[in-house]
């Protein structure tokens, strides 16, 4: 059983960096209509793996855009989601919890709560094994999480599921990328919903402007807003909406630097 783990894990590297190219199409639409009611969401059926190691090493980076989980406050509370539930990285940054069920020989008491931050990409040539593979439903966590609800040795193990509310610790937290006439924002530490539906951008002296999603939860605008203090309005997949005004200083770049908003949903 251990050998399901390692044949797909190295799967999940090809995940790493250009996830986000794989999965359109398939299952567009599941997992977004649980946001909208989210928190009274019942539970639904899927299957839980794990990747990385105990230190939660390999979970980084990947197809949701984020970085550093552990610098960016998701820690090793995090799980990459099948094509069905990935919803081509619509529902990165949503939470979840997850039990372990119908294999008592495996499972343990009790549930987690995670963040979606990564992609499971399908393997089409691997019929028998490939968890991900379109239209299942599946969590492949990080392997702490997976050990809180299952013993190591099941591998795979069928769970219950639903969406829940993201409670996140201080505020939203706005990261720049680009260059002057292509500003990439990824928003992250995203409290409520926790998946972004509409991002929008404002210098000190323009207007709202809608950004385009890029990949994963990185959003971009070809709008020049270099010298302006910026202010971010956000829309998460259950509808709410909040401004964060005057995020950064004036004088803002395009070197990765993160600007805390101080408030969150």
């Amino acid at each position: 059983m251990a050998m399901v783990i390692w044949t797909y894990g190295h799967g999940h590297d090809h995940a790493h960096g250009h996830g986000h190219g794989h999965g359109h199409g398939h299952g567009h639409g599941h997992g977004h209509g649980h946001g909208h009611h989210a928190a009274g969401a019942g539970w639904l059926d899927a299957r839980a793996t794990f990747y990385g190691d105990a230190n939660g090493g390999q979970t980084h980076q990947g197809a949701c855009g984020y970085g550093d989980l552990h610098k960016q406050g998701f820690g090793l509370a995090t799980a990459a989601l099948s094509t069905a539930l990935f919803n081509n990285g619509s529902t990165c940054g949503a939470c979840y919890e997850i039990k372990c069920v119908n294999t008592p020989q495996w499972c343990l008491p009790g549930s987690i709560k995670i963040t979606a931050t990564n992609f499971c990409p399908p393997d089409p040539s691997n019929k028998k094994d490939s968890w991900c593979n379109p239209p299942q439903k599946h969590f492949d966590l990080s392997q702490p999480m997976f050990l809180k609800i299952a013993q190591y040795k099941a591998g795979v193990v069928p769970v219950k599921y639903r969406r829940v509310h993201c409670t996140k610790t201080g505020g939203v937290k706005f990261e720049i990328k680009g260059n002057p006439h292509f500003v990439m924002i990824l928003p992250y530490n995203v409290g409520g919903a926790g998946d972004i539906k509409e991002l929008c951008i404002k210098g000190t002296k323009t207007n709202w402007i809608t950004m385009q999603k890029n990949w994963g939860q990185i959003w971009n605008t070809g709008v020049v807003l270099t010298g302006q203090c910026l202010s971010f309005r956000i829309t998460t997949s259950d509808g709410a909406r909040k401004d964060f005004m005057d995020v950064t200083p004036p004088n803002w770049g395009f070197n990765g630097q993160s600007y805390d908003a101080k408030i969150n949903f």
